[in-house]
């Protein structure tokens, strides 16, 4: 589970998710936009990828007593027709491979209502929680960032986080939960971690996966100043590479317009989600690894030496949208108060 003082992850109230940041005991006053988050040190994280870093929730769809989300859907919604409705749902299982698969407990895989009912249940269990622990324990910042049941939270203090997750870990084993071992830390991050680090004779501060990209900490191009550096996961981006590979070489014969323009919609989805500050790169080689991809499609039809890499390129130029940043910076984005 990474820890930091600048990135802290709680629950979404109903919702998807949500972001909390801020001075988390109110004796102490509210940090202002120029010096918040300067000192950053320690970041609980929690991804869902596979040996990720982070705070995760285990098992976590399969896992919540029914008995206690309906108690809190009770708390929201008060007619019980609605409620026997829910009811019904969650012990209606799921068809998969023409077998009806009995949830008795958790909630269905891949229901459209698990996200919604799962973010309720994280709302009381979680998030809740969470906001009065800052009051109650924290004198430092505290900042929280949770998506489902994947979270970010960061302290400015160790003894803080540390004690954060044992108390988090009590907090979950009352409603049968526990956190992902595999995919719990806590590392230094954040703007003071590169320069304590290398005071201490160790390399670079570690990263950790978040909603699909890679959170690592850079610093400005003039080498003055942290920046929090995000690119998306290798692993993703390969599954996705391979995904295009094979839909390519079904489709070679169908000319070049057909996967040309299929191609340029795959790419402007992931440049819509993954084209943000310090992501460049990354996308740029996304982009190549498909003309790379679709010229090997296009040369197994045979008469390979008439297509060249320069008329691939020219050929790719034509359909695909060029790499750019679609996503500025937060404080471009959001007002700062």
């Amino acid at each position: 589970m990474p820890v930091s003082a600048s990135a802290y992850r709680p629950g979404a109230p109903a919702s998807a998710g949500v972001r909390h940041r801020g001075a988390s005991n109110p004796a102490r006053p509210t940090p202002s936009p120029r010096t918040r988050g300067a000192h950053e040190q320690l970041l609980l994280a929690s991804d869902t990828q596979r040996g990720g870093g982070g705070q995760s929730v285990e098992w976590f769809f399969d896992k919540v007593s029914q008995d206690w989300l309906i108690r809190f859907v009770e708390r929201r919604i008060g007619d019980r027709r609605i409620i026997r409705l829910i009811a019904k749902w969650l012990t209606a299982g799921v068809l998969e491979d023409g077998r009806v698969i009995e949830t008795e407990e958790g909630t269905p895989q891949g229901a459209v209502i698990s996200p919604l009912l799962a973010n309720i249940y994280l709302h009381h269990v979680y998030d809740q929680w969470v906001h009065q622990w800052r009051q109650r324990c924290a004198t430092g910042d505290v900042i929280v960032v949770r998506y489902a049941d994947d979270a970010i939270v960061g302290f400015e203090h160790r003894h803080e986080a540390e004690q954060f997750l044992a108390d988090l870990k009590a907090r979950l084993a009352r409603f049968g939960l526990n956190l992902h071992s595999d995919k719990t830390r806590l590392i230094e991050f954040g703007r003071h971690a590169i320069a304590n680090r290398r005071a201490r004779g160790l390399g670079k501060p570690e990263t950790f996966d978040f909603l699909g990209f890679k959170h690592y900490c850079g610093t400005r191009r003039d080498g003055s100043g942290f920046v929090l550096g995000r690119k998306p996961i290798a692993k993703r981006m390969r599954t996705k590479l391979r995904e295009i590979k094979e839909q390519l070489m079904a489709t070679r014969h169908d000319g070049v317009d057909v996967p040309g323009k299929w191609l340029a919609q795959v790419l402007r989805g992931w440049m819509a989600y993954y084209a943000v500050p310090m992501s460049g790169s990354a996308i740029s080689a996304f982009r190549h690894h498909m003309i790379e991809r679709w010229h090997k499609a296009l040369m197994r039809r045979g008469h390979r030496h008439r297509l060249t890499w320069a008329r691939m390129k020219t050929i790719a130029d034509r359909y695909l949208p060029f790499p750019r940043i679609l996503h500025p910076w937060p404080e471009k984005r959001f007002p700062v108060r």
